[in-house]
């Protein structure tokens, strides 16, 4: 049987099978909960999320393209906004039910329309995300950031991985428990985002206990990572002449081993590394160290596939050490 037939065959035995049912055990080496639709999910804050969810730059339209540059402009024409909406229409029907958007104007105006069109449900994350460099925004920025992202009807806010990045780099820390302050006075699950492990650590030693952290994870192994002698802390998604724009988690070892002593759930992010790992490696990975959620980045025709790998993986043993926060 060729690698196609074999491909095939397992799409159809995965999505056209009966939904397995998982055990709601608890315990490190196996899978906590399932949803209605049979999709495996965790709790943040007061919100039931599939363990899988849908990621915002394919929404937003910008793509890691390392050297191809045009793939943001080709991705930008392929997804129209009936595309968009089928796309969250597709995540519903497989059991995907929540999707992360920053908080610009196009995700913004096409959740609110599929939810008020399409009579859609699909919760949202929003990223806390004002349209400034990290190294000028202020305080005042990120507060009227979040309050603009609460009135759009957003299920739960965390500080986009970049400002996060910023803020413990540049000893700002106390603004990012701020934030988290302001979020859940307004009933709303708080978290931090970030590319570097440097973050957490930080939220940890400062004592600042967010209700979710959102952390890049992916192996490392690819052919077109950075060499591990080039890595750079806090260069990842900086912009800077050393940043490749093809590897966001510099040292998985070491997230995976700081993540360990974070008690709140964790969703990794960027666990494909923008492409580079096949979905049945990168979901593999994340949840087998340690992940609680993953976010993916998918288009419409990814969305069955995707989910019937992820469907598959987490009715395994995964041999977790840390246990499922979630």
């Amino acid at each position: 049987m060729s690698r196609e037939e074999c491909r095939r065959s397992f799409l159809k035995k995965s999505i056209l099978a009966p939904v397995t049912v998982w055990q709601a055990s608890r315990s490190a080496g196996a899978f906590p909960a399932e949803s209605g639709s049979g999709f495996p999910t965790g709790r943040i804050g007061n919100l039931q999320i599939s363990r899988v969810f849908l990621g915002c730059n394919q929404v937003s339209g910008y793509a890691h393209c390392r050297d191809l540059k045009y793939l943001s402009a080709l991705m930008r024409s392929y997804q129209s906004d009936d595309r968009i909406l089928g796309t969250l229409e597709a995540c519903e029907r497989n059991g995907i039910n929540t999707v992360l958007s920053d908080p610009f104007e196009k995700p913004v105006r096409l959740i609110q329309r599929y939810r008020k069109e399409r009579g859609g449900k699909i919760q949202w994350i929003s990223e806390c995300h004002p349209k400034k460099p990290p190294a000028q925004m202020t305080l005042a920025d990120l507060k009227a950031d979040v309050m603009q992202v609460i009135d759009n009807g957003a299920n739960a806010i965390y500080v986009q991985g970049a400002i996060g990045d910023y803020m413990v780099q540049h000893n700002k820390i106390e603004i990012l428990a701020e934030i988290v302050t302001l979020i859940r006075k307004n009933g709303l699950p708080a978290g931090i985002g970030s590319h570097s492990i440097e973050v957490p650590k930080a939220m940890l030693k400062a004592g600042i206990d967010p209700d979710f952290y959102m952390k890049t994870f992916h192996p490392d192994d690819y052919w077109s990572a950075t060499p591990r002698d080039k890595r750079v802390e806090f260069n990842v998604d900086s912009g800077s002449a050393d940043d490749y724009d093809n590897i966001w988690d510099i040292n998985p070892t070491e997230t995976a081993s700081v993540m360990k002593q974070v008690k709140k759930p964790w969703i990794a992010f960027k666990v494909l590394a923008a492409g580079a790992v096949h979905p049945s490696k990168g979901f593999r990975y994340a949840f087998a160290n340690g992940a609680d959620f993953i976010c993916v980045g998918m288009f419409d025709f990814q969305v069955p596939e995707n989910a019937a790998i992820a469907r598959e993986i987490l009715a395994a043993n995964l041999g977790r050490e840390r246990p499922w926060c979630a």
